[in-house]
């Protein structure tokens, strides 16, 4: 969406402080031994404190809270009775409908013990954001963003995945434009001042190539590899942007 009065702004801000909360209290109980179901019951208690609701869970049937994805496992996991181990790496997507308006961030939490690779990883992801944010001002193509994106992942010796990509946002979960996390010539539309939408680079250690489990919701890679997912909401200006999921 685009934002078109002050209401709009104050819906989208008040959205976004209820993501990073949830965020900060789901990262802050990352454990060996935690469930993914306690985490999720962690982010319901938030979602609920603030009159707030899932907005995978209203729009597309999701069944939890929040989206937790553990080591190969690049989005879209589903709470449940996993626990967290040592050396493990997890994906914190929330995304909260309040009032009629959503917002969308991930964390990437790498837990006590882990490789050098899993820290490098979920620290790349973080780079290849803040570069995306660099080139994400009105007037600039949406591809630039993938070109950012995609110069940092591969300078790093990562890979994007590229059929996972960011995407507008407003008043339901997927708008236009998508945001592709890799320079695609195809991508023609424009950042205008005012738009919503996520940055999210998702990017895995090995090839770029996932599936999808029976569960028909978690998606991990095909390799086994290790993936890291980091995500934003933001509001395009004729500088940088403004970030409505972080403090």
């Amino acid at each position: 969406m685009s934002i078109n009065s002050a209401a709009d702004r104050r819906g989208l801000e008040g959205a976004g402080v209820v993501v990073r909360l949830t965020l900060d209290a789901l990262a802050a109980s990352v454990r060996p031994g935690v469930t993914t179901g306690e985490l999720d019951a962690i982010a319901a208690a938030v979602f609920s404190a603030h009159g707030a609701r899932s907005a995978p869970a209203l729009v597309y049937g999701f069944p939890g809270t929040v989206l937790i994805s553990i080591n190969d496992e690049v989005v879209h996991g589903v709470p449940g009775l996993r626990r967290i181990a040592r050396g493990d790496v997890v994906k914190l997507d929330v995304t909260v409908e309040l009032a009629g308006y959503m917002a969308d961030a991930a964390r990437t939490v790498v837990v006590e013990g882990s490789t050098e690779q899993a820290r490098t990883l979920a620290r790349c992801a973080e780079r290849a954001f803040a570069a995306a944010l660099d080139v994400a001002t009105a007037g600039r193509k949406v591809r630039e963003i993938g070109r950012a994106v995609e110069r940092v992942v591969r300078d790093e010796g990562f890979t994007v995945i590229r059929g996972l990509t960011g995407h507008g946002i407003g008043r339901t979960i997927h708008e236009p434009p998508s945001v592709p996390n890799h320079f695609d010539p195809w991508q023609q539309d424009v950042l205008t001042e005012g738009l919503v939408l996520t940055i999210e680079p998702i990017i895995c250690a090995g090839r770029d190539a996932v599936t999808e489990d029976d569960d028909g919701w978690t998606v991990r890679t095909r390799d086994g590899s290790l993936a890291a997912h980091h995500e934003h909401t933001l509001i395009i200006t004729t500088g940088r942007p403004v970030l409505l999921t972080a403090a």
